[in-house]
């Protein structure tokens, strides 16, 4: 069997052009949502390390963020889970159970919500899940004032931020 030399790169050259332009036009997009948030790094670093799930529209974007706002989520869960077991002063454990107590129904009610709000059109409900995830956050980093410091300050921070970025986003929807 003899195969045409040119049919081969031909049809390679095609593939590569199309994932390029492709690559090219959710890059551009990434860009300029990502410029609307208050963290254009962690959107955009977010949203490349990501690159199964698509980013050809802002309603893909916003699944996205928030799913990635539910991994770290949950990622933090398990890591209080584990601190609660290392814990040796009975205020760390009565505040990091709190916090226990706080991430819970963010990661098995709220975000799983705001993910089915963003997948229905239903982005005013979408919004107020994020907005409540964040209270969450931010009460139970509000446990750690004072004398004892909190050992989730980075975690929750960066929720925080994820939610801020999530937040923008959605509210780019809601504008249509």
């Amino acid at each position: 069997m003899v195969r045409s030399s040119v049919c081969v790169p031909y049809f390679a050259l095609h593939i590569i052009l199309l994932a390029s332009m492709t690559k090219a036009e959710n890059g551009d997009l990434v860009d300029q949502i990502c410029k609307k948030t208050p963290f254009y790094d962690i959107c955009n670093s977010t949203l490349h390390s990501n690159p199964l799930n698509p980013k050809s529209d802002l309603k893909g974007v916003a699944l996205i963020m928030v799913n990635n706002i539910l991994a770290n989520a949950t990622d933090t869960l398990s890591y209080i889970e584990r601190l609660i077991k290392q814990s040796p002063g009975h205020g760390l454990e009565k505040a990091l159970a709190f916090c226990a107590e706080s991430y819970i129904p963010i990661v098995k009610y709220t975000l799983p919500q705001a993910v089915d709000a963003i997948n229905q059109g239903r982005f005013g409900f979408a919004s107020y899940c994020i907005s409540d995830a964040v209270k969450e956050v931010s009460t139970c980093e509000s446990r750690f004032s004072g004398s004892t410091q909190s050992p989730l300050a980075d975690r929750n921070g960066f929720v925080q931020k994820l939610v801020d970025v999530a937040s923008a986003i959605i509210k780019l929807l809601l504008k249509g």
